[in-house]
C-alpha cells in the first residue's frame, strides 16, 4: 500500500524499532560504564586507596559507601561537582 494505515504502520514501526535501538545501546552504554567503575574500586583497592576521596583525600563515608560501593568522591566534593 502506497498510502493509507498500512503506510502510517510502518513509520510508526520505524520509530519503535529506533527507539528500543536506542534504549538498548543506553543499557550497554550503562553496563560498560558501570563495569569500568567497578574495575577502578577494584583497584583502588589494590593500592589501598580505596574509600578515600579522590579530590581532597578525606574518608569517604561509610553509609554513602554501602549504598554506592564504587564512589571516588566523598559527599561535600560530589556536591561540589554537581553543582559545577
Amino acid at each position: 500500500k502506497a498510502s493509507g494505515v498500512g503506510a502510517g504502520d510502518d513509520q510508526a514501526d520505524a520509530g519503535t524499532k529506533t527507539f528500543e535501538r536506542e534504549h538498548e545501546m543506553s543499557l550497554v552504554y550503562n553496563a560498560r560504564d558501570m563495569v569500568s567503575q567497578t574495575e577502578r574500586a577494584l583497584e583502588r583497592i589494590d593500592s589501598k586507596t580505596y574509600g578515600r576521596c579522590e579530590d581532597c583525600s578525606s574518608p569517604i563515608g561509610k553509609a554513602r559507601l554501602q549504598v554506592f560501593p564504587r564512589a571516588t568522591l566523598c559527599m561535600a566534593c560530589k556536591q561540589k561537582e554537581e553543582r559545577r
